[in-house]
């Protein structure tokens, strides 16, 4: 009820006309197999090219449902970059046209596509219903050259549906027909990374190293991308940690290129490389790509709440239309109106939430690792001090760079001695611990607190300790 206007989401290609041959041939088959291969190499400037001129040839034609082909083309890139408000609108306008296609293959790429934008908007029912759909149709199509390419992506869309749902055994059979068509290496990364990954790490290595292999004959960065990203995860899994960080930083190499249609992609890649270095015990590096995990999480989670948001407005839209076209069922029409709002608020309140939930405890998490950067830093500004090391007080001035500022701009001609000195005092070492570890006399340290006094012009009533914890 949200939106069936929304079916229209990725007629990857079109639907078809009284000379709906000639189409295929000409228009629908060259344009799918172009666009696959620019959106997979991640080659943003082409794909728009190529669609454009397609748009203008469909045209000039008066071919309206290859015009629709070219607005999935285009909402397809802004899913893939979680836009999904945009890919909405392109979604709209292809639906427009199609919706009186008689082609089955059209209509089978439709609710194969339309399946994946139900599935980023995590409503699995409703993306296993489309699949449904689309695996009827397809089986009716008399297309094939385009029934395999279409089939293909219909099997592993619902090979991915069933492991969401936990459906492990359907889902591998799902794929295994997926792989009849697949020479890229994809079923095989689907298999090793869905269905085998923590459950069988030796055929996890079969698959991901068969998927391996393939990179040279693929030649294409989307799947190399993949590869790479699956085979750290099982390096990780393995323990192979320096090999991980190889892959994932191969991965980030691709995705670099590949970014202006893979946006999505680059926050999973974070997250592996959050979970490798944490493993590695490298706290400073797991926090870097926390935060940019979290950064990444945190865009797609506002655009699903903004996607909602719209869900909402459009509801509300058809429905006062709807009211004005019966105004003899008002009362019907208020009570079913009422109903999913109702029904819509309690969706789009435990999404919102569910989100929220998500955000708060990566930044939980976030501040957590924090701390633990911060305690160690801490722990080895103070074990560098106690042995005298000339490193101390570089180190000190990372850690403290206000403080240091701080005291200069009070005098500025604070010699660096002076400097660490008042680095130990805010540290809170006594007397007798500075003189230890410094070897000098008690009284030697007396005097310098003293001139210290005199120098940063500090009352002789105020304790020096708690003067410089104010200081920052």
């Amino acid at each position: 009820m949200i939106r069936i206007f929304l079916s229209i989401l990725f007629l990857i290609l079109v639907s078809c006309s009284p000379d709906s041959k000639v189409y295929e041939k000409e228009f629908d088959t060259p344009l799918m197999i172009r666009n696959e291969e620019f959106r997979i190499a991640g080659d943003y400037g082409s794909l728009m090219n190529l669609n454009t001129k397609y748009y203008k040839k469909a045209d000039s034609m008066g071919y309206q449902e290859g015009k629709a082909l070219c607005y999935i083309n285009l909402a397809q890139v802004n899913m893939s970059r979680d836009n999904y408000q945009k890919a909405e609108v392109f979604f709209d306008k292809a639906e427009v046209i199609l919706r009186d296609s008689k082609d089955n293959t059209h209509k089978a790429i439709f609710y194969n596509n339309y399946s994946m934008f139900n599935r980023e908007l995590k409503r699995i029912d409703k993306a296993l219903e489309y699949n449904n759909k689309a695996m009827g149709y397809i089986k009716k199509s008399e297309n094939p050259e385009l029934k395999n390419r279409i089939l293909f992506k219909i099997y592993i869309r619902a090979g991915e549906y069933h492991v969401i749902r936990k459906q492990y055994k359907i889902a591998l059979e799902y794929f295994q027909k997926a792989g009849k068509f697949d020479q890229s290496g994809i079923v095989d990364c689907a298999i090793s990374d869905y269905i085998y990954m923590h459950r069988n790490k030796d055929s996890a290595r079969k698959y991901i190293f068969r998927a391996y292999n393939k990179i040279d004959t693929t030649k294409k960065d989307g799947v190399t991308l993949n590869i790479y990203a699956i085979l750290g995860e099982y390096y990780i899994e393995d323990q192979q940690y320096d090999k991980a960080e190889d892959a994932f930083h191969r991965a980030l190499e691709i995705d670099k290129k590949t970014r202006r249609i893979f946006a999505g992609y680059t926050k999973y890649i974070y997250n592996d490389l959050r979970r490798l270095y944490e493993k590695k015990g490298d706290q400073e590096k797991a926090y870097f790509y926390l935060n940019a995990y979290t950064e990444g999480r945190n865009k797609t989670f506002d655009s699903l709440s903004a996607t909602i948001d719209q869900d909402m407005q459009v509801f509300i839209e058809e429905t006062v239309k709807d009211s004005e076209k019966q105004k003899k069922k008002v009362r019907w029409i208020v009570l079913l109106t009422l109903a999913g709002f109702s029904l819509l608020g309690i969706y789009a309140w435990r999404i919102i939430n569910l989100l929220r939930k998500k955000k708060e405890a990566l930044i939980t998490e976030t501040e957590k690792l924090k701390a633990r950067v911060d305690g160690s830093k801490q722990d080895e500004i103070l074990e560098l001090a106690r042995k005298n090391d000339p490193e101390f007080f570089n180190r000190f001035k990372e850690t403290y760079p206000k403080f240091v500022n701080r005291l200069l701009s009070i005098n500025p001609n604070l010699e660096t001695s002076e400097l660490t000195f008042c680095a130990m005092i805010k540290l809170h070492f006594t007397s007798k611990e500075i003189a230890a570890y410094t070897l000098i006399q008690h009284r030697t340290v007396q005097q310098k607190k003293y001139r210290i006094r005199k120098r940063l012009h500090i009352p002789t009533e105020t304790d020096i300790y708690h003067f410089f914890d104010e200081l920052g």
